[in-house]
């Protein structure tokens, strides 16, 4: 076979990652050891489960191992497997690009980290780039890989100078190994590790990899001496210098062990490895589910912090899956909501067939029954955390609280145990936030309505003449600033025996019966009252507006826009406008507060001479004025203004 080098190009956004990762100053390099194990152990389970359906494989799977080899007089480490192995287009496609999603993000990061002088480990796994965290103890880094099933073999190398080298090459058995050439010895640096110590290397495995389900390998140098049949050294004999292949780690399966026989720091590392995420996990959870006929074991961490990928619709979801201690697959949509994709963990069934597939998953039983049990799990898991502790549950909620509402309308049919886990800002309160339960407890007694109001930030929807009548009563009313708000409540229409109500939204109906019939004639007399003005503003603003009424809703602002019930919101409106959908204008209804001077005073000039031009021009300023209140966009900003200005230079 004739040897062929082809010299590639890093992108530039990919060339300044690796200059950064080079050249910053980072706490923990011991990093790369545990993502390099990661990146041999999915291998390994690649190849696994790839032979359950191809009997040519399964020759590969005999010896499954994980194995490091050091040289401290050349310097350099070498991490092997022998695993699935990659092909020359695979290399290219999972090696030779950095970070396929958020490497600007990434880079970004890094180098602001770099100017701090902070070191950042945790942003490795979480933009997918563990392989070059390589490049923080490595001058030069090779890669030799070969496809399971095939006999070429490729040699991927680069210094991480902006581009890389592959070339074809020969290895032995399938699999991957990583050879770093590391960089010189820093004797003055306190903080320096020499990665070619057994001890080191030992140390590390044990840290970070002990629960990896291979055995990690080493070859150790020890002295031997021939020993009697008592264990004393025989007559004479002399030591000897023996190499010998030791097993780094435990290999026992975390989430098999009881839970008193596993350290805190065990969860927490083993979290690392399975995520990818170098931050602790916020909270994990370790359960079997026996005595049925779908036994499984399970662990599941929930995280701190959300990685980077949260809200990219291509992003892999899910948790592990095993059968009976055998991998199957990792990022198992199947076996948890979309609303809980942050949760992390492993699923271990006694039952499920060991070669399921991804159809048979999607209409398995058995796997909707483990779906259930895992969901119902994590949320009693989280409900328990904001009855312990509040504030670092506020804190999980301003991360996770947008993604767990989307189960609102994914699964309105659990919406009791979802609401028991939301938390929400009101008007009760300028800054705490609430349960829904706090809510129904604080209601009025003849209050039979769950009040919101949806709107881009806290800041314009207390600002809504909306508002205004509910605490003029003094009703609490749910402020909801998440896009996702717009959705879910179009499909939870009611909690408790309670209808869930816009405040924006229809009629409104507060106070006591007697004091709302008392209101509605009040209205009625008004209206026929003012019956011609009325008609006068609705044809000036027929094109933007469905009517206009007189209103109990303000008590200070003159005007107001309201929706129809099941009419699109103008918050919902700008959103979908904003993603690019094209939104027809809705109309609504343009309601007047009677009791506002302004009305009064139009009202005055209407009855004294009907033909004023000004009261046209008022129509427009008070349609203007609700759209503003409401954070909406002016048809014509220009012309407002300008008749703004007009009537103050009037009234001076």
């Amino acid at each position: 076979m004739t040897s062929s080098t082809t010299t590639h190009e890093f992108k530039t956004e990919a060339r300044q990652l690796l200059d950064l990762m080079i050249h910053s100053v980072y706490s923990h390099k011991e990093i790369f050891l545990r993502e390099l194990i990661s990146n041999a152990s999915d291998a390994l389970d690649k190849l696994r489960f790839a032979s359950l359906t191809n009997e040519n494989l399964r020759k590969y799977t005999e010896d499954l191992h994980i194995r490091l080899s050091a040289d401290s007089k050349n310097r350099t480490l070498t991490i092997s497997d022998n695993g699935v192995g990659m092909t020359h287009d695979e290399i290219i496609n999972y090696i030779g690009t950095i970070a396929k999603s958020g490497t600007a993000e990434f880079a970004d990061l890094l180098k602001k980290a770099s100017e701090k002088k902070e070191g950042t480990p945790e942003l490795i796994g979480q933009f997918g780039v563990g392989f070059y965290s390589s490049f923080m103890v490595a001058d030069k880094v090779e890669l030799i890989s070969r496809k399971a099933g095939e006999t070429e073999a490729w040699i991927w190398s680069s210094s991480g100078e902006g581009s890389y080298t592959l070339s074809d090459s020969s290895r032995e058995t399938c699999g991957t190994s990583v050879v770093l050439y590391l960089k010189p010895e820093e004797k003055d640096d306190e903080d320096f590790q020499d990665f070619t110590q057994e001890w080191v290397l030992r140390e590390v495995v044990k840290k970070y990899s002990d629960f990896v389900g291979y055995p990690i390998k080493m070859q150790v140098e020890r002295t031997s001496i021939e020993r009697d049949e008592n264990g004393k050294p025989k007559e004479g004999a002399k030591e000897q210098t023996v190499i010998e292949d030791e097993t780094l780690n435990s290999m026992k399966a975390i989430w098999l062990r009881p839970e008193k026989d596993v350290s805190e720091d065990e969860y927490r590392e083993f979290y690392k490895h399975i995520s990818h995420d170098w931050n602790s996990p916020l909270k994990w959870l370790s359960f079997k589910a026996e005595g049925t006929s779908n036994e499984f074991s399970s662990l599941l961490f929930i995280p701190e912090k959300p990685g980077f990928d949260l809200f990219m619709p291509n992003a892999k979801r899910g948790i592990s899956l095993y059968v009976k201690r055998v991998f199957i697959m990792n990022d198992c949509e199947e076996l948890i909501p979309d609303y809980l994709r942050f949760v992390k963990g492993v699923v271990d069934s006694e039952n499920l067939s060991l070669n399921i597939s991804r159809e048979i998953l999607q209409h398995d039983r058995q796997i909707q029954t483990i779906r259930k049990t895992v969901t119902r799990k994590v949320l009693d898991s989280l409900k328990k955390l904001l009855a312990d502790d509040r504030q670092k549950y506020l804190e999980f909620w301003k991360q996770f609280g947008s993604v767990i509402k989307e189960g609102l309308f994914k699964e309105p049919g659990n919406s009791d145990k979802l609401f028991d886990c939301c938390l929400f800002q009101s008007t009760a309160s300028s800054s705490d936030y609430y349960t829904m339960a706090e809510y129904l407890e604080r209601m009025k007694p003849e209050q039979d309505k769950i009040f919101y109001l949806t709107g881009e930030s806290r800041e314009v929807i207390e600002n809504s003449p909306h508002l205004e009548a509910f605490r003029e009563k003094g009703y609490e009313v749910l402020l909801l600033t998440d896009p996702v708000d717009e959705v879910w409540v179009q499909y939870c229409t009611e909690h408790k025996e309670k209808k869930i109500k816009s405040a924006a939204r229809g009629s409104l109906e507060l106070g006591s019966e007697e004091e709302r019939k008392k209101t509605t004639e009040t209205l009625k007399k008004k209206e026929e009252e003012w019956k011609s003005l009325l008609e006068l503003i609705q044809n000036k603003l027929d094109k933007h507006i469905k009517a206009v009424k007189l209103s109990g809703r303000m008590s200070s602002s003159a005007a107001c826009l309201v929706s129809e019930e099941g009419e699109m919101t103008p918050h919902l409106e700008a959103l979908l406008r904003a993603s690019g959908k094209d939104v027809p204008q809705v109309k609504r209804t343009l309601e007047l507060n009677p009791g506002h001077p302004l009305l009064n005073k139009m009202h005055e000039l209407f009855a004294r001479d009907n033909k004023n031009p000004r009261l046209e021009e008022y129509a427009d300023l008070l349609y203007g004025q609700a759209l503003l209140a409401e954070g909406g966009q002016l048809p014509d900003p220009a012309g407002f203004n300008r008749k703004v200005a007009e009537l103050m230079a009037g009234a001076l």
